[in-house]
């Protein structure tokens, strides 16, 4: 894997358009990018600047509320609701020895799920509705917000599969319905002391398929290199980093990078993230695609089920999923 410096920007307008060139020349540009750096800025996405203010606006309405009305849509066992800190801990992490709990806590909205939902009637793990605490303008803009993101999710899952010289109709099947995750984080400042073992965000890899990041201008995001080096994922105006998560991997056959990185908030100031997590349905069985196998780059992967995974992940990293 080449060394890198920085990350790019991917205008990716041509997701909107029925031009399939254009679409054809993003998906080169989608496999040069994500197969060196698994990390991008995309540019042009299509989601109004005045709905992601607005989704953080309801996130800083939600951490400055009090904690009872917080607790009172506590993390359930459908992995919605509120996180508070020093509950969640990356210990499946392959990239440090995490010992100590992230420091951040957050609201996490998933796929809406009404009770008599096939998903839901069927027992499909996580399935369900949402938690929804008291606030006045919190629900609306939340939901507009992941509603939009997964549109745009959508148009990338094209974008990958041309990259990856797979069926774009076969690819968007895995996804119906997807698993989303809208995580509304907030970090607080470091304490005085600079503890190496304590992280906003501990080193890990995303476990998914695609990773829909907008940040605050405080910073704190780091992505490591083949070397070993942590840069900057600083906030660029008007885009979102994006990234590829463990899943994508898996089905790429290893072509596309799930990179390593970190959230270190060392500003004294608060930081509000507000990532949006793109996966396919439960049910799918992940392996890579035929398009990516070849005599010559044999599968690295054998199947697994990406409900089963990930419940072995949320029973190991967050106290609400541990078994009694």
């Amino acid at each position: 894997m080449n060394e890198f410096t920085e990350i790019p920007v991917l205008d990716v307008s041509a997701i909107h358009s029925g031009d399939l060139q254009e679409k054809r020349a993003l998906a080169q540009r989608f496999a040069e990018v994500y197969g060196t750096t698994g990390f991008g800025y995309i540019d042009n996405h299509g989601v109004p600047a005045d709905l992601i203010e607005a989704v953080f606006a309801a996130s800083k309405r939600f951490h400055d509320a009090p904690l009872a009305t917080k607790m009172g849509v506590e993390l359930n066992r459908n992995h919605r609701g509120y996180i508070p800190i020093n509950t969640s801990t990356d210990v499946n992490s392959k990239l440090a020895d995490v010992k100590k709990p992230n420091q951040s806590e957050s609201f996490m909205v998933m796929r809406e799920d009404a009770p008599d939902a096939a998903e839901v009637v069927a027992g499909d793990y996580l399935a369900g509705p949402n938690q929804w605490p008291e606030l006045p303008d919190f629900r609306e803009p939340v939901e507009a917000y992941q509603s939009a993101l997964s549109d745009l999710a959508l148009g990338l899952v094209e974008i990958v599969a041309l990259a990856l010289g797979a069926d774009p109709q076969h690819l968007r099947a895995q996804f119906s319905p997807p698993t989303t995750w809208l995580r509304l984080l907030y970090y607080p400042p470091a304490p005085p002391i600079d503890d190496p073992e304590l992280y906003g965000s501990a080193p890990h890899t995303d476990f998914g398929f695609l990773t829909i990041l907008a940040q605050d201008e405080i910073g704190g995001l780091q992505v490591q290199t083949p070397a070993g080096n942590w840069i900057d994922a600083s906030r660029i105006p008007g885009t979102f980093v994006v990234n590829v998560g463990d899943m994508l991997h898996r089905w790429s056959n290893g072509r596309l990078k799930s990179t390593p990185h970190r959230v270190i908030n060392r500003s004294g100031m608060p930081r509000y993230s507000c990532p949006f997590f793109f996966d396919p349905n439960v049910s799918t069985d992940i392996e890579p695609l035929p398009s990516t196998v070849t005599a010559q780059t044999p599968s690295q992967f054998a199947p697994i089920n990406f409900g089963e995974f990930l419940r072995s992940e949320l029973e190991a990293g967050y106290q609400h999923h541990k078994k009694p």
